[in-house]
């Protein structure tokens, strides 16, 4: 490990879904300025701090919250320059959960390759995390909205809140469907809402604020549950991670709670064990117990539901190439492998 050199940002490191590219390119020159305002934003004193920072965010990855808010400024206007900031602020908060979540949940592999916590260790992930959240808040000052501000603030909050929930549930197999999405909701979803609707406050369009973040938190809830069902049927090379990490943190996601609900006497058997031990040691009983229940064929169902449910929330919004984009993060929300 060492401080002495700092890695170049490369966004384009890690390949993401043509979709994905294709609609990125949609607002090519916005989200241009925002890798350029992310590079300058990384820089510090502390060659440490720089080299984490720089690590993760050349990952790369779909890179969902930023692309909504300018998708989402577009589709009521034009994207400024304080949507450009705002989209920054909001990587930097999604980067800094990744580097807390990584750490709690003790993960090794991220996106195909060793996490920052593997490779620098775990007190320089957690401090460089924090510095990712306090360089978000010092460009929410520079944007002088204060509502926009108490948004943002309360919405780091509130996933701070969704990690302490699913670490308080972790090992608990009496989880239920509500509790569980309870913690995507706070965890995962509303920064996605939260993307959107900063949009529409810096478009000054009030009107179509909670649309936008119904569709955003809708979206939200459908990747989260696409992402847990993957974690029992998905290819490993393909995700970026290893099968059954789920498993290990003994979260009790949406399949696993299905099988709780219906399946029978050593099916529960077989997932509570696995839940409450947090080991993976039984992956191939539980992966066979989720499917004689139809575990992922019901997590989809719901995935399918909240996808609807994102759809609707833009009707209200004239056909444009951008509310385009936004139905088609939709439809790959859960037609997707990783």
């Amino acid at each position: 490990m060492t401080d002495s050199h700092v890695t170049d940002y490369n966004p384009d490191s890690v390949g993401d879904p043509p979709v994905i590219e294709n609609i990125r390119a949609s607002v090519a020159d916005a989200f241009d300025q925002v890798d350029e305002l992310i590079v300058k934003q990384l820089r510090s004193d502390v060659d440490l701090v720089e080299n984490v920072g720089h690590y993760i965010v050349a990952a790369g990855g779909k890179r969902l919250r930023p692309l909504l808010a300018l998708l989402a400024a577009r589709v009521l206007g034009d994207v400024s320059s304080d949507h450009v900031k705002f989209s920054a602020i909001i990587e930097f908060i999604h980067t800094a959960t990744l580097l807390h979540d990584d750490v709690v949940d003790i993960s090794s592999l991220r996106r195909g390759r060793a996490t920052a916590n593997e490779t620098f260790g775990n007190a320089p992930s957690v401090l460089v995390g924090d510095f990712m959240y306090t360089r978000a808040f010092q460009l929410m000052v520079e944007l002088g909205d204060l509502r926009l501000l108490e948004h943002m603030a309360n919405t780091t909050n509130i996933i701070a809140e969704g990690e302490v929930l699913q670490l308080v549930r972790a090992g608990n197999a009496s989880v239920n469907e509500a509790q569980y999405q309870e913690v995507i909701e706070r965890k995962t979803a509303i920064l996605f809402a939260s993307a959107c609707r900063g949009a529409a406050m810096l478009s000054d369009a009030p009107q179509h604020e909670q649309s936008l973040h119904d569709y955003g938190l809708h979206l939200g809830i459908a990747f989260q549950m696409i992402d847990d069902v993957l974690d029992y049927t998905g290819d490993p090379e393909e995700m970026g991670k290893n099968v059954g990490d789920d498993l290990s943190e003994g979260k009790p996601t949406l399949p696993l709670i299905h099988v709780m609900n219906t399946g029978s006497t050593e099916d529960r058997d077989i997932v509570r064990t696995a839940i409450e031990t947090k080991s993976k040691d039984s992956l191939n009983d539980v992966v066979a117990a989720v499917t004689r229940c139809g575990g992922a064929e019901y997590t989809l169902a719901r995935a399918i539901y909240h996808r609807d449910k994102a759809i609707s929330a833009l009707a209200e919004f004239d056909d444009s190439p951008e509310k385009s984009s936004l139905l088609q993060l939709a439809t790959l929300s859960v037609e997707r492998s990783h």
